[in-house]
């Protein structure tokens, strides 16, 4: 049976990336109208100021082309997770926002790191990965469909640009696969396999007794001397009831 969509649980279900990306877009704004750049909360590697980024740099970005770019892969791969993927939508997620800017702060250049692109490189490889490791016919679409959507996204894993953080990228994308390694064997729900036969009648009509194979020879021909005397009985019987009623008949 098909459920009727319904716009409120899809609302539902997707509040995290919906709330998440209107946050950073709150973040943006409030820069643009008071005048201040929060740059300084970003990651910078290795200092231990610099750690409180892992936590602050995916909200904030550089300019308007910079939260447009990263707020539309939030927002689709963030919702495709939590719809299809509901039992480690969110704890993947969180997995993947931290230890994406963790490794940042550990291996990347010294620099401020800012921007949730570490996070959409986790999302795309997370969704990519998951459709290779579960190998079902739902990952695999889901994961084609990534394929097709952000096809191009590899060239930002390498120093090609200056002013990107592609290590943010890289960190991501590893952190994506290891995560989907992590949850390859947690089955949702919709992934369960039913048996078409569970309401099947289990009951057997048996044609022969249940225990005739189990016999031997020896004891089923004696079987059939024993039912073959008594046949013999009963027709006997059968013969003297009728001798002794034509007898009552004749003295009638």
């Amino acid at each position: 049976m098909v459920k009727k969509f319904s716009w409120i649980n899809f609302l539902d279900k997707i509040k995290i990336p919906l709330l998440f990306v209107l946050f950073i877009w709150g973040v943006e704004i409030y820069e643009e109208v008071a005048g201040v750049y929060l740059g300084r909360y970003g990651i910078y590697p290795r200092e231990m100021g610099g750690l409180k980024g892992v936590l602050f740099s995916p909200l904030l970005h550089n300019d308007w082309n910079h939260i447009f770019s990263n707020s539309a892969p939030l927002l689709v791969l963030g919702s495709v997770m939590m719809v299809f993927y509901n039992r480690v939508a969110v704890v993947s997620f969180v997995i993947i926002y931290l230890l994406s800017g963790f490794s940042v702060w550990l291996f990347a250049r010294p620099a401020y790191h800012i921007g949730a692109s570490g996070v959409v490189y986790g999302l795309i490889s997370w969704m990519l990965w998951t459709g290779l490791l579960r190998r079902n016919v739902k990952s695999i679409v889901l994961a084609l469909c990534t394929v097709v959507m952000y096809a191009g996204y590899e060239q930002g894993l390498l120093p090609n640009e200056k002013g990107v953080s592609w290590e943010s990228h890289l960190s991501g994308a590893i952190i994506g696969i290891l995560t989907a390694f992590l949850f390859k064997n947690t089955i949702e729900i919709d992934e369960i396999k039913s048996d078409p036969w569970a309401n099947e009648d289990t009951t057997k009509v048996l044609y022969l007794q249940s225990d005739i194979f189990d016999k031997t020879k020896a004891q089923r021909i004696q079987e059939a001397i024993e039912a073959e005397k008594q046949r013999l009985h009963d027709l006997a019987e059968i013969q003297r009831l009728r001798n002794l009623m034509s007898g009552d008949m004749g003295q009638a």
